[in-house]
């Protein structure tokens, strides 16, 4: 009876241990930007990825100008951005020549903005933006507290206005596209996910047929990428290999965190315009 009673007591412990280490597996594999509901002209959260580990914790609050902001109207968009005790974080590194970027992304990807809010101290940043359509969108402040890693936070708002339907997201039967006069082609090194590879951007005059080598830089590089899954879930915000590449190429190395649906926007500069390819690709 006692052999009986130790042999059942060694097999509880063995499953709880077990047990416990599941749970530490699960937490791991949590997605790195976790979202929260936050729909409303003032319902923003605050959501932080990326500053654990330099043991810098910030988090962001977003206001409106309007409490129901309109498409078609301008709306002020103000961030501000405390510590863990709720204190204003006043010092950020300059992070491809600003302070913060932020991405404005519609619920269906079709609509892509990249501005730039400005610093008015005190952790408190402003910017003013419209949006073309009503509907709900995504926005994702990037910046870097100093001495700190690169944080992205997002908030969603939505926009009042005539209902619009929201377009389907599909991935592109072809990778290459014409923008602004410049036909742009894309390519994988080998498009899988959880596993690092090359993103390639080869760009030509769509008029002379000839390959562009005159790219200026924007935001201090050749270019950059942003990508965002379908669901909004993965964010990405990738820079180029080799910053200072005039073209034909452009080059960048990323890692799709898992298998699915995927939008993909570059961002080059020519002629002292700015200009935006965009793809979307289905991750193996």
């Amino acid at each position: 009876m006692r052999r009986i009673l130790l042999t059942t007591l060694a097999a509880m412990l063995v499953l709880g241990a077990a047990s416990g280490c599941a749970k530490k597996s699960e937490n791991h594999d949590e997605t790195a930007m976790t979202e929260e509901s936050g729909h409303g002209a003032h319902g923003g959260h605050e959501d932080s990825h990326g500053d654990e580990e330099a043991g810098v914790q910030t988090k962001a609050g977003w206001t409106f100008s309007s409490t129901a902001p309109a498409a078609g109207s301008k709306t002020g968009i103000t961030i501000q951005v405390t510590d863990e005790a709720g204190k204003p974080v006043t010092k950020f590194d300059i992070n491809h020549e600003k302070e913060m970027h932020l991405i404005v992304v519609s619920k269906d990807l079709s609509t892509f903005n990249h501005i730039h809010p400005e610093h008015k101290g005190d952790g408190k940043f402003e910017v003013s933006t419209v949006f073309p359509s009503a509907g709900e969108y995504k926005l994702i402040a990037d910046y870097m507290p100093a001495g700190g890693g690169a944080v992205s936070q997002s908030s969603w708002v939505t926009i009042a206005g005539d209902d619009a339907k929201e377009a389907a997201i599909e991935p592109d039967r072809t990778l290459t596209k014409t923008v602004d006069g410049v036909t742009a082609t894309l390519s994988f090194g080998h498009l899988m996910a959880d596993m690092e590879l090359d993103l390639k951007f080869q760009l030509t005059d769509a008029k002379t047929k000839q390959p562009i080598t005159d790219l200026e830089p924007y935001l201090g590089a050749v270019g950059h990428v942003v990508i965002l899954s379908a669901d909004t879930e993965q964010y990405l915000h990738v820079h180029p290999v080799d910053e200072k590449a005039q073209g034909p190429e452009a080059a960048f190395k990323t890692t799709f965190p898992k298998s699915g649906l995927y939008k993909i926007w570059g961002q080059f500069q020519r002629g002292g315009q700015t200009f935006v390819v965009p793809f979307t690709v289905n991750v193996p």
